[in-house]
């Protein structure tokens, strides 16, 4: 019983994680069309950013006080790689040299955190104390991290239905073509987009760095998982990237505790495979009709 409780409750929160991934994804998604694999990369690049500025001995004060400005800095760079990305594009949809620039903005990361610490992993020491839940000691942070996926997911929700340039980039997701027309700068609201998702990556990084695997090729795991609980729940559906990676984690460590840690990733990439197969919009997506 208590193997089955730790499984559920860490799958949740490194699910949450994944969750989080997701939820970056959609955002730019939803208003360019482009799936930013660099995403996994930036989420180690906050983690390695706390692991670089927390002290050895951990720091609360420290701790709230970094977790914006790492948020920030990284929406900041994301901003950056999204005018790269959208530049050569008259129209994000048009062209595909979107998956050559985000792949080639991984590759340069992953580099530099090569470079930078060699291939060895880097640990974060977790300010908060681990926490007791129906007598099974639970990492502070995995709480922190699935506190963290349902903030975004709630304040994405209040800012795509409320706030004037949520609604603007919601209808950049509806039809681009009609939203440029009407006078929307699509361009701006697309970089817009970019920075928020590093924010979501950003604050993610830094706050599940004490259960990452902070080293310069653990990128791909996290873009990988991020994008199965992203297309899991349905592409732009921040709902369904939730549940979805929620799924992806438990279903990741059940495999571990069962067959062990190389059928993690067989695991998520069946569960994406069957989902496709059985819905291919995903969970929450929507049936989208294409003219022709």
């Amino acid at each position: 019983m208590n193997d089955l409780l730790i499984i559920v409750v860490h799958g949740i929160g490194v699910g949450a994680i994944f969750a989080l991934v997701g939820m970056s994804f959609n955002v730019v998604f939803n208003a360019s069309g482009i799936l930013n694999f660099a995403q996994g990369n930036m989420l180690v690049l906050g983690a390695l950013f706390a692991f670089l500025l927390l002290p050895t001995q951990p720091d609360l004060l420290r701790w709230f006080i970094l977790l914006p400005a790492v948020a920030i800095g990284l929406a900041l760079l994301l901003a950056v790689q999204g005018y790269v990305t959208l530049l050569p594009l008259r129209s994000s949809v048009e062209q595909h040299s979107w998956l050559i620039t985000t792949l080639a903005a991984s590759v340069i990361i992953g580099a530099i955190l090569l470079i930078y610490q060699g291939s060895a992993q880097q640990s974060v020491r977790s300010p908060f104390t681990a926490i007791r839940f129906m007598g099974v000691r639970i990492p502070a942070t995995y709480a922190l991290t699935t506190g963290l996926a349902l903030f975004w997911f709630i304040a994405l929700h209040i800012f795509h239905t409320r706030v004037l340039t949520g609604l603007a980039i919601s209808a950049l997701s509806q039809d681009l073509d009609a939203a440029r027309a009407a006078g929307l700068r699509v361009r701006r609201l697309q970089v817009t987009a970019f920075a928020i998702s590093g924010l979501i990556v950003g604050s993610a990084g830094f706050v599940a760095a004490p259960v990452m695997a902070i080293a310069n090729d653990s990128g791909i795991t996290y873009v990988m998982n991020g994008f199965v609980a992203a297309v899991v729940g349905g592409l732009g559906a921040n709902l369904g990237a939730l549940v979805g990676g929620v799924l992806v984690g438990m279903l990741s460590l059940y495999a571990a505790y069962e067959y062990g840690g190389e059928f993690q990733n067989l695991v998520s990439l069946a569960l994406l495979v069957v989902v496709l197969m059985v819905r291919p919009q995903g969970l929450f997506g929507r049936q989208a009709a294409r003219r022709v």
